[in-house]
């Protein structure tokens, strides 16, 4: 991985930005070229912390399976939706975010116009075919100041992009592996979610697809 932190700024110049409204933007392929060692990342992540079908609140068992990294993470169960400095599952902290990991978000937050971006959480999602994710807000950090930026790997995916109100029809947006997607101020409390992805296989990741969407939590 190069040294430089102003690498992957300089790769994004040459990708295109495609808008998704006010304060949103979709940055095609992006951490192309970082895939295989973002997935080197990850592995070493999940073999700390495993992943798992969280249960939401209402007892139901998501259909994503889900891990962390950093500062805290984020998960639920039936005493609700929150971030926790423990993982629940193996009792100790979760696995420190990754230079890369950091350091792409950083860097697709400023290409999306959002300066000093600190991720202090990394929530990783591994859809397998058939899994989803409902329309959401992601409202659970304490600085909703800060955006939102996600990273796609592997099999491609419908992302869902709607407005505040959950009754606004949302884009369809096709996110390909690589691809990343900024949003914050006036689309910071953007309703979103993916549609059930379609079976395939990936050269890299094979029959399953992995986000990686960082926040400022704390």
């Amino acid at each position: 991985m190069p040294s430089d932190p102003t690498f992957a700024l300089r790769a994004t110049a040459d990708k295109s930005a495609e808008a998704l409204g006010a304060g949103a933007a979709v940055l095609r392929g992006f951490a192309r070229e970082r895939v295989g060692a973002l997935l080197a990342d990850l592995a070493r992540i999940a073999a700390a912390a495993p992943f798992r079908h969280m249960i939401t609140p209402g007892g139901f068992r998501m259909s994503v399976a889900m891990t962390n990294c950093g500062q805290v993470g984020w998960i639920t169960d039936r005493g609700g939706y929150r971030y926790v400095p423990l993982d629940p599952l193996t009792e100790r902290a979760w696995p420190a975010m990754p230079a890369l990991v950091r350091q792409l978000g950083v860097t697709a937050a400023a290409a999306g116009g959002y300066a000093d971006f600190d991720p202090d959480a990394c929530l990783i999602n591994r859809y397998d075919p058939g899994a989803r994710m409902s329309l959401h807000q992601d409202r659970d950090e304490r600085d909703l100041s800060a955006p939102v930026v996600s990273i796609s790997l592997g099999l491609p995916a419908i992302f869902l992009f709607g407005g505040e109100r959950r009754n606004v029809r949302p884009r369809r947006v096709l996110l390909e592996s690589g691809d990343a997607v900024v949003w914050g101020g006036p689309a910071r409390l953007a309703f979103h979610g993916v549609a059930p992805v379609a079976e395939g296989s990936d050269p890299v990741t094979g029959r399953c697809r992995f986000n990686l969407t960082l926040r400022k939590a704390l």
